[in-house]
């Protein structure tokens, strides 16, 4: 039985002693009762055979890439299409006009002056609050309901003129030269009507395929000098999908450049959505580990910026697309930049609008909470037991860990849904 102390007699007639009391199970408490063998030599079996699996999985991934790469003809054939797009992308180009539009800058203006007032207020949870004597960063996450997580971020940089900073953000081919997870960018078409572009970039992060990004953007400039970009993934016949790279599915990233009355520096608000395909915590834990170093290294980069003197692609096609500010827009970026009293009311629902759960609380059904507790219950005597091979126990604590989260995640919701009410009587 489970709760015996017995020793277990083996084939050879030799008993095999108990485990110690000490050794409970290693997700729990941290001891190494996980790898403790069924039989003799049982545990590290299993573990001789993961090891393999592992071995088999990567060596067919490499043989993969090495075939793709024997294969010049299909990548000689995508790079002399897309130059030929390019070349032919100057006149105008039909159906480009509804993939950024007015009414996405609309939009646009409406969320970014979420950061303009309290973001806290409205549901934003703050991330990092970082600075120095050159720049200044502070960024808002906001997790909806299914999905990555949104970020919003206030960049301030000493010394910098608006023009300088928009150049630096837009200057694909620089990007190259100091971000190391860029290894590629190429234009594939442009129309002058429209004031948009479409580019294809390449990112490549540690120990992952790398990501491929296929985007549309357009850039505006107002009349004190200020200058907006909203971008956002699309397709293009010059880039099919390639199974050496992974297809971003979702990025919709707008910002705004603009001075600060009575100082020599200026202000990027940056408002950014995007699903790559990577674990939504491990993303989030390396974002709020690994930004703050990124924008300091970011702006090294901007300082040596005025030291180029290569007048870049990138640089010159936007400076021919660049739209002006609509006039009609400028009454409405006041009201969302500068509020007077009004909290929410000029943020105009989109892709970027909220989903979270605190605007939408739900409550948790009996039937929900009986199917949590008999989980918890199974999933705890499996893993007490210890009689289970490592693969059941690693699903059985992941299982439980869902579990907890998911409970966890309602109790709070619950808390704050109440805590709501009470702050909405209590102004009454």
């Amino acid at each position: 039985m489970a709760g015996t102390t017995e020793s277990t007699p083996t084939s050879t007639g030799r008993a095999v002693p108990p485990p110690p009391p000490e050794a409970t199970p290693l997700l729990l408490l941290g001891g190494a009762e996980l790898w403790r063998p069924v039989a003799l030599g049982g545990g590290w079996a299993t573990a001789a055979a993961l090891l393999l699996l592992l071995a088999s999985h990567l060596s067919v991934l490499l043989l993969r890439r090495l075939r793709l790469r024997l294969r010049p003809d299909a990548v000689s054939s995508s790079s002399s299409s897309a130059a030929v797009a390019t070349a032919d992308s100057s006149s105008s180009a039909p159906g480009m006009e509804g993939l950024v539009t007015e009414g996405d800058l609309r939009e646009l203006v409406g969320n970014l002056g979420v950061a303009a007032r309290e973001p806290e207020r409205e549901g934003w949870q703050q991330v990092v609050v970082k600075g120095n004597d050159d720049v200044s960063y502070r960024v808002w996450c906001d997790k909806p309901m299914e999905g990555p997580p949104r970020y919003l971020s206030v960049t301030t940089y000493e010394r910098c003129s608006t023009e300088l900073l928009r150049d630096f953000y837009m200057d694909n081919e620089y990007r190259m030269e100091w971000d190391n997870t860029v290894i590629k960018h190429e234009q594939l078409q442009f129309d002058e009507n429209s004031g948009i572009e479409i580019g294809r970039t390449i990112k490549k992060f540690p120990l992952l395929t790398p990501r491929e990004y296929i985007l549309a953007w357009r850039v505006w400039e107002g009349n004190d000098k200020s200058f907006y970009c909203l971008v956002k993934e699309c397709e293009h016949p010059v880039a099919p999908r390639q199974r050496k790279f992974v297809r971003v599915q979702l990025l919709r990233s707008g910002w705004c450049i603009r001075k600060i009355p009575g100082r020599d520096a200026c202000q990027i608000t940056v408002l950014h959505h995007e699903d790559n395909g990577m674990n939504i915590e491990m993303a989030k834990l390396a974002f709020a580990k690994g930004i703050w170093n990124y924008i300091c290294k970011m702006n090294s980069a901007l300082r040596r910026y005025p030291q180029r003197h290569i007048s870049s692609i990138s640089i010159l096609t936007m400076q021919r697309l660049t739209k002006k500010f609509p006039q009609a827009l400028e009454t409405y970026v006041d009201a969302n930049h500068h509020p007077q009293g009004n909290t929410g009311a000029n943020v105009v629902p989109s892709h970027f609008a909220r989903t979270s759960s605190r605007q939408q609380p739900g409550k948790k059904s009996s039937r929900a909470t009986i199917a949590s507790g008999l989980l918890l219950i199974g999933s705890i005597v499996c893993l007490s037991r210890g009689r289970s091979n490592l693969g059941a126990q690693l699903a059985m604590a992941f299982f439980l860990k869902k579990a907890f989260k998911q409970d966890k995640g309602s109790s709070s919701q619950r808390s704050r849904s109440r805590a709501d009410v009470t702050e909405s009587r209590h102004l009454e």
